[in-house]
């Protein structure tokens, strides 16, 4: 006699979905807030353009060296560095956040939550400030 199993009408096996659901219930879990630390680097990265994503070529390089343009430095510590770049572009681009920054985010430790909280924080002051302008 086979077992069906109506609630789950996958081809996974039953390992694979109860670590799904494992890790769905931990990120659930998770914290959603950032330390002072990670605050200041998300206000921070305000500033920052989404050029400074991408690393400068040679020859910007000898021009800002020259005129003494300088260029957005990364910072030291790789997973700080994760949340800049994900806060670049959610000053820059709203909800519209790159996939591969989101895993990136992911894979860095932070969790989905965070990630909802930053985006959130940082269009819900854009949104605020526009929609005073309109009314001013």
């Amino acid at each position: 006699m086979a077992y069906l199993d109506i609630n789950n009408m996958t081809a996974a096996p039953m390992t694979a979905r109860s670590a799904a659901h494992t890790d769905a219930r931990r990120d659930m879990t998770a914290p959603a807030g950032f330390s002072a630390l990670e605050w200041s680097v998300i206000a921070l990265a305000k500033r920052d353009r989404i050029s400074s994503l991408s690393e400068p070529s040679r020859v910007s390089r000898a021009l800002g060296g020259l005129f003494g343009l300088g260029t957005t430095s990364k910072l030291a510590e790789p997973k700080l560095e994760t949340l800049r770049r994900l806060a670049v572009h959610a000053w820059k681009r709203g909800y519209a956040l790159p996939a591969s920054e989101v895993a990136n985010f992911l894979n860095a430790g932070f969790s989905m939550g965070q990630a909802e909280t930053l985006v959130a924080s940082v269009t819900g002051g854009q949104v605020g400030q526009l929609a005073w302008r309109i009314a001013a």
